[in-house]
């Protein structure tokens, strides 16, 4: 029987996550010590002036840029690519993104949101790295035609994610499996298909996709193509980064707790989909769950939503909790 992708996950030094795109802008709210506000990032890639025109924007949908550090080398890998190309150009620039050094992007779920951005993400890394081929890890789930479900039962559609002839003309190496890998030579752990176990964690209610036949829209609640990034940081345990957790990210953490039997859990960051009617009512079971992991950092972004954030700094221990922000750099 072969080894898992997850027993073979390296053991880094040093880990951090670049917030390149979020819903969120915040220059102003003090951080912690574990945290880089977006001003000392921005002074340090060459600001000489605040302005408008200097500072990252925000944008309903998250990426992130992940640096693994082992010895004396770093490992970059970008985890989603938010919503369109804009975001990625301009933050990208005036954070400093090290795009040539980039070795892999990973798409969490087939959700504009998270992949509007990905064919301009990879013709920077591509043209940086001097025409490397970038490995784009997705799977087959993510190309669906989606929509969601408005209050008469009408379907908004939703833009679809790009095709691979979009992304391989744009540098990438398409790697598509719905199975469970490792990136950047064994630095990042890319998960497989996450087990829906909870009972309160429902995915996505009035989420549906296009059918076979091109024409009706059948439910898609549990979105299945979503996956979950993890590493793990030496002395501290396994970080994991959810970026929308269609799956519910109790059953994330479940799975990711199975796959690292034995090594604790110490952080997750991302989004919570905790935000709207049909979802709110899971916060309190979630929250509840959510502490039993003992986790030592709880970054919350994207579609987490106000009303989970409270009830989460009501939960949380002194030091646990801090909300993502674009800029924001998190050292694990």
């Amino acid at each position: 029987m072969a080894e898992p992708a997850s027993a073979a996950l390296v053991e880094v030094d040093a880990l951090e996550a670049l917030v390149l795109v979020d819903n969120v802008s915040d220059s102003l709210s003090t951080v912690p010590p574990w945290v880089v506000n977006e001003n000392p990032t921005l002074i340090r890639a060459g600001m000489r002036e605040n302005s408008g025109e200097a500072r990252c924007c925000a944008h309903h949908g998250l990426s992130l840029v992940l640096a693994a550090r082992t010895g004396d080398r770093t490992r970059f890998v970008m985890f989603d690519a938010g919503p369109e190309a804009y975001t990625v150009t301009r933050n990208g620039a005036r954070l400093g993104v090290p795009f040539r050094d980039i070795e892999a992007v990973a798409l969490s779920h087939g959700h504009w949101d998270h992949g509007g951005g990905l064919v301009e993400a990879l013709r920077l890394i591509f043209e940086a790295n001097g025409g490397k081929r970038v490995p784009m890890h997705l799977n087959e789930g993510m190309f669906a035609k989606r929509g969601g479900t408005l209050p008469g039962g009408k379907v908004l559609p939703a833009a679809s994610i790009p095709s691979e002839e979009a992304l391989a003309a744009a540098g990438a190496e398409v790697v598509k499996s719905p199975d469970a890998r490792l990136l950047a030579d064994g630095h990042f752990y890319l998960s497989g298909e996450i087990p829906r176990v909870t009972a309160y964690e429902k995915g996505f209610p009035g989420h549906v996709r296009l059918a076979a036949d091109g024409v009706t829209w059948e439910p898609d609640p549990w979105l299945m193509d979503e996956r979950y990034l993890a590493a793990r940081v030496k002395g501290k345990g396994i970080v994991v980064f959810s970026m929308c957790s269609h799956a519910g990210v109790v059953n994330v953490l479940t799975d990711a707790q199975g796959a690292f039997a034995g090594i604790p859990l110490h952080a997750v960051m991302g989004g919570f989909h905790l935000a709207g009617p049909t979802v709110e009512a899971a916060i309190p079971e979630t929250i509840l769950d959510l502490m039993k992991f003992g986790l030592k950092r709880i970054v919350p972004a994207h579609c987490t939503g106000w009303r989970a954030f409270t009830a989460l700094a009501a939960a949380c221990g002194e030091g646990v909790l801090m909300p993502s922000a674009v800029g924001r750099t998190f050292v694990f």
